[in-house]
């Protein structure tokens, strides 16, 4: 089974293109939405992540966003030790997932994939990038935020030339049809492996 990273900056439009091949029969895990699940219910970490952040990260039990997003956003030391806290945890459910797949092509879609070195795990990787105005009026139109947080969040990210570099694939969420670019990596995948 061949397992594919699929990555991205923030409102580049990897999630849309993990539901188009979801809906062209392709299993995606999603690895941000595992971490969330895991800082809600899994004990241990929720247990590591006050010690490391403080109690306000939990109120009534509940995972506080906000609270974690700028506490990293201020602390890179911070971001190093919680990547290093949640990571292994979201890759062996990961690992987990794949074993119930009976697909021959598999994609994992993580906001920080060549950030962590993780694309190193995976057969091959896919970037999906869209210009940093299309994205950035995305994000305002699906999320309660100003243009100057949205700014702030992608100069967090690695930058689309930064990764460039080390993606197999390349989508190029600008307009062009989405759909005939992932037909053409899906082909050139499996000719390639």
């Amino acid at each position: 089974m061949l397992q594919i990273g699929l990555t991205g900056g923030i409102g580049a439009g990897k999630s849309y293109v993990s539901m188009i091949l979801e809906r062209m029969g392709y299993p995606v895990f999603y690895s941000d939405a595992v971490a969330k699940q895991l800082y809600a219910t899994n004990n241990a970490l929720k247990d590591q992540l006050v010690e490391l952040v403080g109690t306000e990260l939990y109120i009534n039990g509940i995972f506080q966003t906000d609270v974690l997003s700028k506490q990293l956003f201020s602390s890179p030391d911070l971001k190093q030790r919680l990547t290093a806290l949640v990571h292994p945890l979201v890759r062996a459910e990961f690992e987990s997932w794949v074993l119930q797949q009976n697909n021959a092509l598999v994609f994992n879609e993580a906001a920080i994939l060549f950030e962590t070195g993780n694309y190193k795990r995976f057969d091959a990787t896919l970037l999906v990038v869209a210009p940093k105005e299309q994205r950035i009026e995305r994000i305002l139109k699906r999320d309660a935020s100003t243009r100057e947080h949205i700014l702030e969040r992608m100069s967090n990210q690695w930058s689309d030339d930064q990764k460039r570099p080390l993606a197999n694939f390349v989508i190029e969420n600008d307009g062009r049809p989405l759909l005939l670019q992932i037909e053409m990596m899906l082909a050139a995948i499996n000719k390639s492996f």
